[in-house]
């Protein structure tokens, strides 16, 4: 009963806020840094991530949905390598580019992270929507790549993290 008034009160809070942080300042869904970086020279080591995202999933059959707030979130792990996200890519579940959402390489620098918020009515996505993240770095500095799906239905909330993987061969 605890854990369910917690759940309550971050929705509340969160349905408080007053702008989308996905939203920059010209009014533009798209990811900001406050780096951005255009020589991809020193990019030795290249990867591409899927990454799963459950927009919405099934609750009862196939004719009963539940909508989900799903969150990409992108964490560097090196504590001295930057990593440089060259490519963020959201698909929809016939594998059509819905949206890219950045248009120049950010840089991700040690220990920080970065995140993007498909909001809950947002279901451009459909339930096999995905991100493709491509990415580089010197090296391997084996970021993480995660989703996080949450969403109520009725008095029960749902959580639940995916990891992307790698589709390097």
């Amino acid at each position: 009963m605890k854990n369910l008034i917690f759940l309550f009160c971050i929705i509340c809070l969160a349905s408080c806020l007053p702008d989308s942080p996905n939203v920059n300042k010209k009014g533009e869904d798209i990811i900001e840094s406050n780096q951005h970086y255009t020589d991809t020279s020193t990019q030795h080591y290249h990867d591409t991530v899927y990454i799963p995202i459950y927009s919405d999933i099934y609750s009862v059959d196939r004719l009963k949905s539940t909508l989900l707030t799903a969150t990409l979130s992108i964490r560097s792990t090196s504590l001295v390598d930057t990593t440089y996200i060259n490519d963020i890519d959201y698909y929809d579940t016939n594998g059509k580019k819905v949206k890219s959402f950045i248009d120049q390489t950010l840089i991700l620098g040690p220990m920080q992270s970065i995140d993007y918020v498909i909001e809950r009515d947002d279901n451009s996505g459909g339930t096999g929507a995905n991100f493709l993240v491509t990415w580089g770095a010197e090296k391997n500095t084996k970021p993480l790549f995660q989703a996080v799906m949450i969403g109520t239905s009725g008095q029960h909330g749902l959580s639940f993290i995916v990891d992307g993987i790698s589709l390097k061969e």
